[in-house]
């Protein structure tokens, strides 16, 4: 029997074009280490860098998907500025390059504190169970969130609902997070993973160029105004039109038959 590591692990399994990535510590609530950090960051550069696998997948092992950080074991880093996710590799969080392209789809429940309310803003779509407890506490441990709460509350949710989280790191519940657009689906607890696998599918199911295109697009009217990213459509479109998968999306239409996308 395999011996469990102390400071717990990200599990990685390719199921069709999909990367499950699960967190798993439950034994200590699935509290994140700087190994899980490393582990974390790699499976989501096998993400990126597989050319069959379309989607990811975040999930947790046991009741909840995590308390936060293993503070005692943070800190240490924090203290002398280390980073906690290799350089190098892509960041889970897509805050610095290399950015991530390909889409995620997480579920929640349970527990989910500091570093899950922001795994969650970073990803593109977020199942949570109707038993999730959130919180963004780090105020309550003299720091400040620091892998991008404190940018996509704002964006997601306004100023003052942002504030209220972030300044008084009070519990909220999953409809207040739907309520804010942090999740775009509520469901009974038990329920969260095989629907979050489901629109991991559909998703997964599409020609993976136009669905990197369509989030590179996006991104960019976020993050420089919709000039800039209608400024880049046609480009796209020409290099879009010109793929197999293009070419396979037209034929599948005509033989009135779903498609099968390959990436090129």
């Amino acid at each position: 029997m395999t011996t469990r590591h102390e400071d717990g692990q990200i599990r990685v399994e390719q199921r069709g074009n999909i990367l499950l990535i699960g967190i798993d510590r439950p034994e200590k609530r699935n509290g994140f280490t700087p190994k899980m950090f490393e582990e974390l960051a790699k499976a989501y550069t096998r993400l990126e860098a597989s050319p069959d696998v379309f989607c990811g997948l975040v999930y947790a092992e046991g009741d909840h998907f995590t308390a936060g950080l293993d503070m005692p074991k943070i800190v240490p880093l924090r203290r002398e500025g280390k980073p906690l996710l290799p350089i190098g590799e892509v960041d889970p969080f897509n805050l610095r390059e290399p950015l991530r392209t390909k889409p995620v789809v997480i579920a929640l429940k349970g527990i989910s504190f500091t570093v899950a309310v922001e795994l969650m803003l970073a990803s593109e779509v977020a199942v949570a169970a109707d038993n999730c407890r959130f919180s963004q506490m780090e105020v309550k441990r003299g720091i400040m969130a620091g892998c991008g709460a404190t940018i996509r509350m704002v964006e997601r949710a306004g100023w003052g609902n942002a504030m209220k989280i972030l300044l008084t790191g009070d519990e909220f519940t999953a409809q207040e997070a739907y309520r804010m657009n942090f999740v775009q689906e509520v469901v009974p607890v038990g329920e969260e993973f095989g629907r979050a696998l489901e629109i991991a599918g559909r998703i997964a199911a599409q020609a993976p160029l136009a669905v990197q295109a369509t989030m590179e697009n996006a991104r960019v009217s976020l993050g420089q105004g919709w000039h800039d990213a209608y400024a880049k459509i046609q480009s796209t479109q020409k290099m879009l039109y010109n793929t197999e998968d293009a070419k396979e999306g037209v034929q599948s239409f005509v033989e009135r038959r779903t498609a099968k996308f390959v990436g090129r």
